[in-house]
């Protein structure tokens, strides 16, 4: 595939850029100077409405807490601390969530591989110039798809913590705290799925199109905001649920 196509003609006439089967509009090869993206305007402030939702989330989970640990009698263990010992474990005689802080970790870390497959694409560089195992040619394919794989790792990851709960009696309906916790992380868990599908299309399309538009790189870099913000709020849920006991 072609680096990010460039072309001097400004006006509504499209062209037929290198590699291309029929002509494309000059707006899709090259963004208007001075002008931002709609696409990625809009997206921000869709993230900004999705933050109100985990606020409102999280403003739950809190009220939740301190009028169940107020009900509790002194001395008596609360809601809170019996859902908060089924995510420990002991590694090196320190008990801590490890497998969870594991999974936060491949999270956070794919984000940093999302990033530098942003910088790829907002250069061109769609495909690798070098060898598979030559990381600093790799393109933005080969970064979006090591950062998709980290994705599913996750996903995984809570799918498998999922279960441990569940054949440890730790149900959605159990009480108020596990519904709380299946609640944010079941829907953080789906936000994560919907980027993983938003990799696919970002690198099917690829694949399709013979030439890498400007439209193409934009979507590219609103992919970016959308993991980043899933990575974002998965930092606060962890802090929240498995750190603040």
């Amino acid at each position: 595939m072609a680096p990010v196509a460039n072309t001097a003609n400004t006006s509504a006439v499209p062209v037929v850029p290198h590699g291309a089967l029929h002509p494309v509009a000059p707006t899709r090869l090259n963004g208007v100077k001075g002008r931002p993206d709609m696409l990625a305007v809009g997206t921000v402030i869709w993230l900004a409405s999705e933050l109100m939702f985990f606020a409102a989330l999280f403003a739950a989970y809190f009220n939740l807490r301190n009028v169940t640990t107020a009900m509790a009698a002194p001395g008596e263990q609360t809601m809170w601390q019996w859902g908060s010992a089924h995510f420990l474990q002991n590694l090196f005689g320190i008990e801590a969530p490890w497998f969870s802080l594991i999974n936060t970790t491949i999270l956070v870390l794919s984000s940093i591989t999302c990033q530098i497959g942003v910088h790829r694409a907002e250069r061109g560089f769609v495909s690798r110039t070098g060898g598979l195992l030559n990381v600093a040619k790799w393109g933005m394919r080969e970064w979006y798809t090591l950062t998709f794989v980290m994705g599913a790792v996750f996903l995984g990851g809570q799918a498998y913590e999922y279960s441990t709960l569940v054949s440890e009696g730790f149900l959605p309906n159990t009480n108020a705290y596990t519904s709380a916790f299946f609640l944010a992380t079941g829907f953080h868990g789906l936000h994560v799925l919907g980027g993983l599908i938003l990799f696919i299309f970002m690198l099917g399309r690829t694949y399709v199109a013979r030439t890498f538009t400007h439209e193409q790189r934009v979507s590219a870099i609103v992919a970016s905001y959308y993991w980043h913000f899933v990575d974002i709020v998965w930092i606060i849920l962890f802090a929240v649920i498995y750190i603040i006991r």
